[in-house]
């Protein structure tokens, strides 16, 4: 098993419900960097030395209290939590939905307010959508914003 320090490049993935595991497996293999999947149940991942399963407890946050301590600045995150993408954008960490699109410091705030204003709509009655269902742009998008932010860290 690769060491995983907070010095290295690694990517960690809050797993339970991420749809781009496999994209993540083919660029982390490409470019020989490792990966984390933290989830509170077990499920497949390959057998390689670059992947290693993180299960932890089904306590609440527990996954996301995982990854956040974990997370360095050479880390690239892949989550849709907006507050776990705060706490590691906080620790220097690169934050990826899995959609491709960067949670950056400069839209964090906008987002987590956003955030707010849906569950209180949601806890007062109003019926309103969710996310977009997921997509194959969605898919291509994160497979290049994966590299190239890796891309970005390896320089």
């Amino acid at each position: 098993m690769t060491e995983i320090t907070h010095d290295s490049i690694q990517i960690l993935v809050d797993g339970d419900a991420c749809p781009v595991k496999e994209e993540i497996y083919k660029v982390a293999f490409r470019r020989a960097v490792p990966v984390i999947v933290v989830s509170n149940s077990p499920f497949r991942v390959p057998v390689h030395p670059l992947v290693r399963r993180i299960v932890v407890s089904d306590g609440f946050d527990a996954a996301d209290d995982w990854i956040a301590e974990a997370t360095g600045r050479k880390s690239v995150v892949v989550t849709a939590d907006i507050l776990l993408a705060d706490r590691c954008l906080k620790a220097g960490a690169c934050v990826l939905s899995p959609a491709g699109k960067p949670f950056t410091t400069s839209s964090i705030g906008s987002q987590i307010a956003t955030r707010a204003i849906m569950a209180d709509l949601r806890a007062g009655g109003d019926i309103i959508g969710g996310p977009a269902p997921f997509s194959k742009t969605d898919r291509s998008r994160f497979l290049s914003a994966l590299d190239e932010t890796l891309g970005r860290l390896a320089r």
